[in-house]
């Protein structure tokens, strides 16, 4: 029997060695360009692994972020997805319908989903004092195309992981390089510059949250 469309999308096959925040945060970087996430749940327990739920305030924006990246792959592995079977807890509170759960773990699950809604909003402030989405600006602006991308306007909790998650999906993909003491900005090398060209013409504008849209432009050599 087909599972009705729902704000709430299962998705499974994921890569299993991934430690659970750091799978919540590629979670909400990947999904969070299709409409506002309220929830992110990812367990770790033998028999949750490699499975995660997705939380949107809204079932057409859940839609359209499970047929974009059913089967974009996620670590080499294509990622399942469909809608959940159950109404979320988050939904759950929205429509009145919510039934509080006892427990150390309801408390330890609440207090999760307030760190990752105050990392995103936290995000998306940053973006709207910066002025906004970024463009190449500067001499990178002119470089001539080279095997090595700039990548800019970037949330400052990104991570060299959710990156590469992105940017891998294009062949000739080497590697991810974060600049610590320059937060929004990262080098992205590939083997020559006609595949660091596709992934940026690829890439160009995703967006890693709805007020950050990456700027993609050939690095200065």
């Amino acid at each position: 029997m087909d599972v009705p469309p729902s704000p709430t999308l299962y998705i499974n096959n994921l890569y299993e060695k991934l430690p659970k925040e750091e799978l919540k945060k590629c979670m909400y970087t990947m999904f969070s360009q299709f409409g506002k996430i309220i929830d992110v749940v990812a367990l770790k327990t033998f028999r949750l692994r490699g499975q995660a739920w997705v939380v949107f305030t809204d079932t057409a924006a859940a839609t359209n972020a499970l047929r974009t990246m059913q089967g974009f792959p996620f670590f080499d592995k294509p990622m399942r997805i469909q809608f959940a079977k159950a109404k979320s807890d988050a939904i759950a509170k929205l429509d009145g319908t919510f039934k509080p759960q006892k427990g150390e773990r309801s408390k330890k699950n609440a207090a999760a989903r307030d760190q990752l809604l105050k990392r995103g909003q936290q995000g998306g402030a940053a973006g709207a004092a910066a002025g906004g989405p970024r463009g190449p600006a500067g001499p990178d602006a002119n470089a001539l195309p080279n095997k090595i991308l700039f990548v800019q306007n970037l949330p400052e909790n990104t991570t060299d992981a959710m990156l590469a998650l992105l940017f891998q999906q294009y062949p000739g993909f080497k590697e991810v390089r974060m600049v610590e003491a320059r937060p929004g900005i990262a080098f992205v090398e590939y083997d020559n510059e006609l595949q660091s060209g596709v992934a940026m013409n690829g890439l160009q504008g995703f967006k890693i949250t709805p007020t950050h849209a990456m700027a993609v432009s050939f690095a200065k050599q």
